[in-house]
């Protein structure tokens, strides 16, 4: 498994989970990492991505300013801090990898995690 995705649960709204996203990726800092979302009947929407050094990061319109992607190289692993959380929030939410930023950013990456549901209650 290349990456593995853990954190998700149940929260209510207006509060916080933390996402973490372990790679078994060689050398870590070489690859863009990203999150994706996909609610149920709904197709999957971009989250957060980082580049390799954890400088560029970018957001889909409906998380900025409540979401924060972040990664530690020495640890191989992304986080995804998920604040002021919404029911339509709710979803199962992927992490992603690859050496390319542009194929992160079109969800057209090598790598993905197995998914962590998230569940917001209103």
């Amino acid at each position: 498994v290349q990456l593995q995705a853990f954190g998700g649960g149940l929260v209510q709204a207006g509060g916080s989970l933390r996402l973490s996203c372990a790679a078994s990726l060689p050398t870590f800092s070489r690859y863009t990492m990203g999150w994706f979302r996909q609610a149920p009947g709904k197709e999957r929407e971009f989250v957060a991505i980082i580049g390799r050094s954890g400088v560029s990061t970018d957001y889909g319109d409906s998380v900025k300013g409540r979401f924060r992607i972040s990664r530690d190289n020495n640890k191989s692993t992304v986080t995804l801090q998920m604040n002021n959380l919404k029911p339509e929030d709710t979803a199962v939410y992927y992490c992603a990898g690859d050496l390319s930023y542009s194929r992160v950013a079109a969800a057209s990456n090598e790598y993905w995690g197995q998914g962590t549901l998230v569940t917001v209650s209103s």
